[in-house]
């Protein structure tokens, strides 16, 4: 019994080990992720053309000397480039992202209100791009060639549409025409329709494309006949076993779709006049305002990182050989 529960203990210690050695190279991606895109955004900063004052004051304010040398020192600007680099690193540090150029408020705080509309356009367009996707790829892996054909057309075609023309057509169909959907704003989950299927086909276009190659991949191999031949039906056959083996390149791709929704949202906001992240994006390009531009920066490398980190435990769950690998 000693020497059982010895080992028991044992046991448990290692799994204890291991999980901390995951979660150390975790963050230690993500610390590296992260001060990588602090500094590509420290570097593009100092590459950009003309006086950052002018970026302050606007090109058409006309300031006299000692105003532009008291504005350059109270922002740093005077110092060493080195200097203005190593605060900022400080700053980040501690959680302090600057100060908006243009609307003179916390960077944290910009974003922090402007995030929760831009959740959910990303969230509910990855959920409808998911379930289209599944249902697409599922219904169509291994059947009929003109049938797989013509869906793998029409993913083409969404896939290659630009986004703020399918968004204008959605508009003009459904909003101006049939006048179902609101044509602008936030206020309504009715509002969010138009814009969650405008970001979603794209997605879905990409993800089905994967997904089916998986499934055919997967519906020719030994285990799959041998379903069959237990006489398990075609649904259960696609969606229990099939879907299974297919589903780590959809994670993957998946997973690097999350990251990059930030930027798809910029166009499909604008074009439905949505609040948000994207919005904000657009505004501070426009007027230069580069302290909230490297925030929005540093919250998609965060995003990379979170979603990378899931899809790895949804890989691992689902093949039990990347925990032993990983161990």
């Amino acid at each position: 019994m000693a020497l059982g529960s010895e080992r028991t203990e044992t046991g448990g210690v290692g799994v204890l080990l291991r999980i901390a050695m995951v979660l150390a190279k975790r963050l230690a991606g993500a610390f590296v992720v992260v001060f990588g895109a602090a500094t590509l955004g420290f570097a593009a900063l100092q590459l950009l053309p003309g006086d950052p004052v002018d970026w302050l004051l606007g090109p058409s304010t006309s300031a006299s000397p000692a105003l532009r040398a008291q504005v350059r020192a109270d922002y740093g600007f005077d110092r060493p480039v080195l200097a203005q680099y190593l605060s900022y690193l400080n700053m980040l540090v501690h959680g302090d992202l600057g100060t908006s150029y243009q609307l003179q408020k916390p960077v944290s705080t910009l974003i922090v209100t402007q995030l929760r509309p831009t959740a959910e356009l990303a969230v509910s367009a990855l959920a409808l791009a998911l379930v289209l996707a599944v249902i697409a790829a599922v219904a169509t892996a291994g059947r009929r060639p003109i049938l797989r054909a013509s869906v793998s057309t029409a993913e083409l075609a969404v896939t290659s549409a630009p986004q703020f023309w399918v968004g204008i057509l959605l508009l003009t169909v459904f909003s101006f025409q049939l006048k179902i959907f609101p044509v602008a704003g936030a206020q309504t989950p009715a509002a969010l329709v138009l814009p969650a299927v405008t970001l979603a086909l794209s997605i879905a276009g990409m993800l089905s494309q994967v997904l089916r190659e998986g499934l055919e991949a997967a519906l020719s191999q030994p285990f799959i006949v041998t379903a069959r031949a237990r006489g398990l039906g075609e649904a259960e056959v696609r969606l229990r076993h099939a879907f299974r083996h297919a589903a780590a390149p959809l994670l993957t791709l998946t997973g690097w779709l999350i990251g990059t929704l930030l930027g798809g949202v910029v166009p499909v906001e604008t074009v439905f006049g949505r609040p948000g992240i994207g919005a904000l994006v657009l505004q501070a390009v426009t007027s230069r305002d580069m302290p909230v531009v490297m925030g929005v920066i540093l919250l998609s490398a965060l995003v990379f990182v979170a979603a990378s980190t899931i899809v790895d435990l949804l890989h691992a769950a689902l093949d039990p050989r990347i925990r032993t690998n990983e161990g």
